[in-house]
């Protein structure tokens, strides 16, 4: 029952989050940020708020500040928005989606790389042996 709560807690917070950073905040230092997951503790005290910003290292960690100095606002937001006797604390925390998926891709690109070599080697492959390396039961003409 408890870890449905924390879901549902968690779910309510990632939407008034997301709506409000929609509406913008007014720090220039806020890039295009999403909010993927919301994670709050059993005794829903404590929730860490997981994003990703779209651009480079330094939008990214600029965005990270401003959410940072922006917490104590964005707690009262979800405070008013939330009907439970205590507003959990605000963690936010990069989410490591984008670059494990940059080096999934590249793994990816890898691996298709080392399959058409392998599939160049085996066109121009010739067997070992026979063709055709079975036995094949004799037939009543053979004989030796």
């Amino acid at each position: 029952m408890a870890s449905e709560r924390q879901a549902r807690l968690g779910d309510r917070i990632r939407v008034i989050l997301a709506e409000r950073l929609e509406k913008g905040l007014r720090d220039p230092r806020l890039g295009f940020v999403t909010i993927t997951d919301v994670r709050v503790t059993g005794d829903l005290q404590h929730a860490s708020v997981f994003y990703t910003v779209l651009g480079s290292d330094e939008e990214r960690e600029a965005s990270g500040e401003a959410l940072r100095s922006a917490t104590g606002m964005l707690r009262s937001e979800v405070g008013k928005h939330l009907n439970t006797r205590l507003t959990p604390s605000l963690e936010f925390i990069p989410d490591a989606l984008p670059e494990n998926a940059g080096h999934i891709a590249e793994l990816l690109r890898e691996a298709q790389e080392r399959d058409a070599a392998v599939a160049g080697l085996a066109s121009s492959a010739t067997y070992a042996g026979d063709e055709d390396p079975y036995v094949k039961p004799r037939e009543a003409g053979d004989e030796d």
